[in-house]
Protein backbone atom coordinates (compact mmCIF):
# COMPACT_ATOMS: atom_id res chain seq x y z
CA UNK A 1 0.00 0.00 0.00
CA UNK A 2 1.58 3.37 -0.78
CA UNK A 3 1.56 5.36 2.41
CA UNK A 4 1.51 9.11 1.77
CA UNK A 5 2.89 10.21 4.95
CA UNK A 6 5.85 8.51 4.30
CA UNK A 7 6.53 10.97 2.23
CA UNK A 8 8.85 13.79 3.16
CA UNK A 9 11.47 15.97 1.27
CA UNK A 10 15.29 15.10 0.31
CA UNK A 11 17.94 16.27 -1.38
CA UNK A 12 16.38 16.38 -5.23
CA UNK A 13 18.61 14.53 -8.04
CA UNK A 14 19.20 16.59 -10.81
CA UNK A 15 17.13 16.05 -13.68
CA UNK A 16 20.15 14.57 -15.77
CA UNK A 17 20.28 11.65 -13.54
CA UNK A 18 16.47 10.97 -13.59
CA UNK A 19 15.52 7.87 -15.59
CA UNK A 20 13.65 8.64 -18.65
CA UNK A 21 10.12 8.69 -18.66
CA UNK A 22 8.76 5.47 -20.52
CA UNK A 23 5.10 4.90 -21.77
CA UNK A 24 4.56 2.52 -18.70
CA UNK A 25 4.74 5.55 -16.49
CA UNK A 26 2.06 7.57 -18.11
CA UNK A 27 -0.72 7.57 -16.04
CA UNK A 28 -3.48 10.26 -14.81
CA UNK A 29 -5.18 10.40 -11.46
CA UNK A 30 -8.68 12.47 -12.08
CA UNK A 31 -11.06 12.95 -8.79
CA UNK A 32 -13.45 15.65 -8.65
CA UNK A 33 -11.58 18.41 -7.64
CA UNK A 34 -7.83 17.68 -8.37
CA UNK A 35 -5.98 15.82 -11.34
CA UNK A 36 -2.50 14.72 -10.97
CA UNK A 37 -0.81 13.85 -14.95
CA UNK A 38 2.30 12.34 -15.96
CA UNK A 39 2.62 12.28 -19.80
CA UNK A 40 3.50 13.90 -22.65
CA UNK A 41 3.26 17.89 -23.05
CA UNK A 42 3.00 18.35 -26.55
CA UNK A 43 3.45 21.13 -28.84
CA UNK A 44 3.43 24.46 -27.04
CA UNK A 45 0.42 26.31 -27.29
CA UNK A 46 -1.63 29.29 -25.41
CA UNK A 47 -3.97 27.69 -23.10
CA UNK A 48 -6.34 28.92 -20.33
CA UNK A 49 -7.71 26.60 -17.54
CA UNK A 50 -9.68 27.15 -15.14
CA UNK A 51 -7.84 25.30 -12.33
CA UNK A 52 -4.23 26.20 -10.29
CA UNK A 53 -2.15 24.59 -12.23
CA UNK A 54 1.63 23.00 -11.67
CA UNK A 55 4.08 22.10 -13.34
CA UNK A 56 6.84 19.63 -12.40
CA UNK A 57 10.03 19.16 -14.86
CA UNK A 58 10.57 15.58 -15.35
CA UNK A 59 13.19 15.08 -17.75
CA UNK A 60 14.47 18.74 -18.36
CA UNK A 61 13.05 21.94 -17.32
CA UNK A 62 10.48 24.01 -17.74
CA UNK A 63 9.90 26.78 -19.95
CA UNK A 64 6.99 29.18 -19.46
CA UNK A 65 5.54 32.50 -20.10
CA UNK A 66 2.15 34.35 -18.80
CA UNK A 67 0.01 36.50 -20.69
CA UNK A 68 2.24 36.54 -23.55
CA UNK A 69 5.26 38.31 -21.39
CA UNK A 70 8.70 36.91 -21.39
CA UNK A 71 10.13 33.06 -21.16
CA UNK A 72 10.98 32.18 -17.59
CA UNK A 73 13.04 28.28 -17.01
CA UNK A 74 12.61 26.27 -14.02
CA UNK A 75 11.77 23.04 -12.46
CA UNK A 76 8.36 24.01 -11.39
CA UNK A 77 6.11 26.71 -12.50
CA UNK A 78 2.53 27.68 -11.27
CA UNK A 79 -0.02 29.50 -13.39
CA UNK A 80 -3.23 31.14 -11.73
CA UNK A 81 -6.72 30.07 -12.80
CA UNK A 82 -8.03 31.32 -15.83
CA UNK A 83 -4.37 33.15 -17.00
CA UNK A 84 -3.62 32.74 -20.32
CA UNK A 85 0.32 30.85 -20.92
CA UNK A 86 2.38 28.33 -22.74
CA UNK A 87 4.82 25.97 -21.26
CA UNK A 88 7.43 23.97 -23.14
CA UNK A 89 10.34 21.79 -22.32
CA UNK A 90 12.90 19.85 -24.47
CA UNK A 91 11.79 16.69 -23.21
CA UNK A 92 8.55 14.62 -24.24
CA UNK A 93 7.29 13.95 -20.32
CA UNK A 94 5.89 16.46 -18.08
CA UNK A 95 4.10 15.76 -14.52
CA UNK A 96 1.38 18.38 -13.93
CA UNK A 97 -1.29 19.29 -11.10
CA UNK A 98 -4.53 21.01 -11.67
CA UNK A 99 -6.03 22.01 -8.70
CA UNK A 100 -10.05 23.33 -8.76
CA UNK A 101 -9.79 26.71 -7.53
CA UNK A 102 -13.39 26.78 -5.61
CA UNK A 103 -12.43 24.00 -3.61
CA UNK A 104 -9.32 25.36 -1.71
CA UNK A 105 -8.50 28.62 0.29
CA UNK A 106 -6.05 30.46 -2.11
CA UNK A 107 -4.68 32.48 0.29
CA UNK A 108 -3.36 30.05 3.14
CA UNK A 109 -2.31 27.23 0.14
CA UNK A 110 1.29 26.46 0.85
CA UNK A 111 3.68 29.07 -0.64
CA UNK A 112 4.67 27.03 -3.59
CA UNK A 113 1.39 27.05 -4.89
CA UNK A 114 0.90 30.93 -4.06
CA UNK A 115 3.62 31.58 -6.28
CA UNK A 116 3.39 32.75 -9.84
CA UNK A 117 5.14 31.21 -13.32
CA UNK A 118 8.66 29.93 -12.44
CA UNK A 119 9.40 28.54 -8.89
CA UNK A 120 12.43 27.68 -7.43
CA UNK A 121 10.85 24.39 -4.97
CA UNK A 122 13.84 21.59 -5.87
CA UNK A 123 12.53 19.49 -2.61
CA UNK A 124 9.01 19.92 -3.36
CA UNK A 125 9.61 18.95 -6.69
CA UNK A 126 11.51 15.67 -5.70
CA UNK A 127 8.51 15.04 -3.63
CA UNK A 128 6.00 15.01 -6.54
CA UNK A 129 8.60 12.99 -8.77
CA UNK A 130 8.92 10.15 -5.72
CA UNK A 131 5.02 10.84 -5.91
CA UNK A 132 5.14 10.10 -9.39
CA UNK A 133 7.18 6.72 -9.32
CA UNK A 134 5.23 5.15 -6.26
CA UNK A 135 2.05 6.15 -8.03
CA UNK A 136 2.93 4.12 -10.80
CA UNK A 137 4.44 1.00 -8.84
CA UNK A 138 0.39 1.16 -6.96
CA UNK A 139 -0.90 1.02 -10.51
CA UNK A 140 0.91 -1.86 -11.44
CA UNK A 141 -0.72 -3.76 -8.76
CA UNK A 142 -3.54 -6.38 -8.57
CA UNK A 143 -5.16 -4.66 -5.58
CA UNK A 144 -4.98 -0.95 -5.45
CA UNK A 145 -5.05 1.17 -2.10
CA UNK A 146 -6.62 4.08 -1.21
CA UNK A 147 -4.69 6.74 -0.87
CA UNK A 148 -5.19 11.07 0.01
CA UNK A 149 -4.51 13.33 -2.95
CA UNK A 150 -3.46 16.15 -0.96
CA UNK A 151 -1.84 14.79 1.95
CA UNK A 152 0.21 12.68 -0.89
CA UNK A 153 1.84 15.82 -2.68
CA UNK A 154 1.72 18.32 0.03
CA UNK A 155 2.00 16.18 3.08
CA UNK A 156 -1.32 17.22 4.28
CA UNK A 157 -5.05 18.65 3.35
CA UNK A 158 -4.79 21.91 1.84
CA UNK A 159 -7.06 24.16 3.71
CA UNK A 160 -10.62 24.36 2.29
CA UNK A 161 -13.18 27.39 1.59
CA UNK A 162 -16.45 27.86 2.44
CA UNK A 163 -18.83 29.01 -0.67
CA UNK A 164 -22.54 31.04 -0.25
CA UNK A 165 -24.56 27.69 -0.34
CA UNK A 166 -26.34 28.65 -3.31
CA UNK A 167 -23.26 29.51 -5.22
CA UNK A 168 -21.98 25.93 -4.13
CA UNK A 169 -25.08 24.25 -5.38
CA UNK A 170 -24.72 25.83 -9.07
CA UNK A 171 -21.17 24.85 -9.17
CA UNK A 172 -21.96 20.99 -7.62
CA UNK A 173 -23.99 21.34 -11.04
CA UNK A 174 -21.57 22.51 -13.79
CA UNK A 175 -19.23 19.68 -11.79
CA UNK A 176 -21.21 16.95 -11.96
CA UNK A 177 -23.34 17.32 -14.94
CA UNK A 178 -20.52 19.01 -17.61
CA UNK A 179 -22.52 17.42 -20.40
CA UNK A 180 -26.31 19.10 -19.54
CA UNK A 181 -27.35 22.66 -20.80
CA UNK A 182 -27.13 24.24 -17.65
CA UNK A 183 -27.87 27.68 -17.24
CA UNK A 184 -27.07 31.00 -15.24
CA UNK A 185 -30.98 31.49 -15.53
CA UNK A 186 -31.72 28.11 -14.30
CA UNK A 187 -29.44 28.57 -11.58
CA UNK A 188 -30.26 31.60 -10.53
CA UNK A 189 -34.02 30.89 -10.58
CA UNK A 190 -33.08 27.59 -8.17
CA UNK A 191 -30.97 30.27 -5.60
CA UNK A 192 -33.93 32.32 -5.64
CA UNK A 193 -31.96 35.35 -6.93
CA UNK A 194 -31.81 37.82 -9.62
CA UNK A 195 -30.14 36.74 -12.90
CA UNK A 196 -27.69 40.09 -12.29
CA UNK A 197 -27.19 39.48 -8.55
CA UNK A 198 -26.53 35.24 -9.51
CA UNK A 199 -23.74 36.29 -11.82
CA UNK A 200 -22.81 38.84 -9.76
CA UNK A 201 -22.40 36.89 -6.32
CA UNK A 202 -21.23 33.81 -8.50
CA UNK A 203 -17.91 36.04 -9.86
CA UNK A 204 -18.05 37.34 -5.95
CA UNK A 205 -17.04 33.79 -4.37
CA UNK A 206 -16.01 32.33 -7.53
CA UNK A 207 -13.44 34.38 -8.61
CA UNK A 208 -14.70 33.70 -12.29
CA UNK A 209 -17.83 34.38 -14.69
CA UNK A 210 -20.39 31.77 -14.41
CA UNK A 211 -19.66 31.23 -18.63
CA UNK A 212 -15.76 30.65 -17.84
CA UNK A 213 -16.36 28.01 -15.16
CA UNK A 214 -19.41 26.33 -17.26
CA UNK A 215 -16.42 26.21 -20.02
CA UNK A 216 -13.79 25.35 -18.26
CA UNK A 217 -15.85 22.31 -16.58
CA UNK A 218 -17.02 20.98 -19.67
CA UNK A 219 -13.30 20.77 -21.16
CA UNK A 220 -12.04 19.41 -17.97
CA UNK A 221 -14.63 16.30 -18.45
CA UNK A 222 -13.17 15.70 -21.42
CA UNK A 223 -10.08 14.01 -19.38
CA UNK A 224 -11.75 11.00 -18.56
CA UNK A 225 -11.96 9.81 -22.32
CA UNK A 226 -8.69 10.68 -23.55
CA UNK A 227 -8.05 7.24 -24.36
CA UNK A 228 -11.60 6.23 -25.22
CA UNK A 229 -11.81 4.23 -28.73
CA UNK A 230 -14.97 6.49 -29.19
CA UNK A 231 -14.85 8.78 -32.48
CA UNK A 232 -14.00 11.82 -31.18
CA UNK A 233 -17.34 13.72 -32.33
CA UNK A 234 -19.35 11.27 -30.09
CA UNK A 235 -16.90 12.40 -27.39
CA UNK A 236 -17.75 15.85 -28.13
CA UNK A 237 -21.61 14.54 -27.83
CA UNK A 238 -21.27 12.74 -24.81
CA UNK A 239 -19.43 16.02 -23.25
CA UNK A 240 -22.31 18.43 -24.16
CA UNK A 241 -20.53 19.57 -27.50
CA UNK A 242 -23.06 20.87 -30.22
CA UNK A 243 -20.90 19.66 -32.58
CA UNK A 244 -16.90 18.96 -33.72
CA UNK A 245 -16.07 22.58 -34.32
CA UNK A 246 -17.07 23.63 -30.98
CA UNK A 247 -15.42 21.22 -29.61
CA UNK A 248 -12.20 21.34 -31.23
CA UNK A 249 -12.08 24.83 -30.81
CA UNK A 250 -12.64 24.82 -27.10
CA UNK A 251 -10.44 22.13 -26.02
CA UNK A 252 -7.54 23.71 -28.35
CA UNK A 253 -8.20 27.09 -26.24
CA UNK A 254 -8.15 24.96 -22.71
CA UNK A 255 -5.27 22.85 -23.31
CA UNK A 256 -3.35 24.35 -26.63
CA UNK A 257 -3.83 21.44 -28.10
CA UNK A 258 -6.28 20.04 -30.76
CA UNK A 259 -8.35 17.62 -29.74
CA UNK A 260 -7.15 14.83 -32.08
CA UNK A 261 -3.18 15.00 -30.95
CA UNK A 262 -3.91 14.90 -27.29
CA UNK A 263 -6.17 11.47 -28.19
CA UNK A 264 -3.16 10.54 -30.07
CA UNK A 265 -0.48 11.11 -27.44
CA UNK A 266 -2.97 8.90 -24.65
CA UNK A 267 -3.45 6.24 -26.08
CA UNK A 268 -1.11 4.32 -23.17
CA UNK A 269 -2.19 6.62 -21.22
CA UNK A 270 -3.33 4.58 -17.72
CA UNK A 271 -6.70 6.73 -15.90
CA UNK A 272 -7.26 6.27 -12.11
CA UNK A 273 -10.24 7.74 -10.90
CA UNK A 274 -13.53 6.58 -10.13
CA UNK A 275 -15.42 6.23 -6.07
CA UNK A 276 -13.62 5.42 -2.75
CA UNK A 277 -12.42 1.62 -2.95
CA UNK A 278 -13.70 1.20 1.09
CA UNK A 279 -16.79 3.46 2.18
CA UNK A 280 -15.38 6.39 4.92
CA UNK A 281 -16.93 8.14 7.48
CA UNK A 282 -17.91 11.32 6.41
CA UNK A 283 -15.58 11.16 2.88
CA UNK A 284 -15.09 14.36 1.08
CA UNK A 285 -15.66 13.76 -2.61
CA UNK A 286 -12.54 13.20 -4.98
CA UNK A 287 -10.13 12.80 -1.88
CA UNK A 288 -9.38 8.68 -2.66
CA UNK A 289 -7.34 6.69 -5.14
CA UNK A 290 -9.91 3.81 -6.80
CA UNK A 291 -8.50 1.22 -9.89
Amino acid sequence: MLNPTSLTASTPSPLNALPRARSAERLMWITPDRVFYAGLLGAPGPRTQGALAVYVALDAPLRIRLHGGAWQQADVAVVPPYVPYEVATEARHVLNLLIEPETVDLSALPAVLQSCGAVHAPEWAARVRRCHADLVAQARAVDLQPCDFDTLFWGQALPSRVLDARIARALHLLQDQPSSPVTAQACAAQAHLSFSRFLHLFKQEVGAPFRSVRTWKRARSVLHHVNSAQPLVHVALDIGYPDSTHFSHSIRQTFGLKPRDIFAGSRKLRIIGGPPLTPTPNPTPGRWLAA
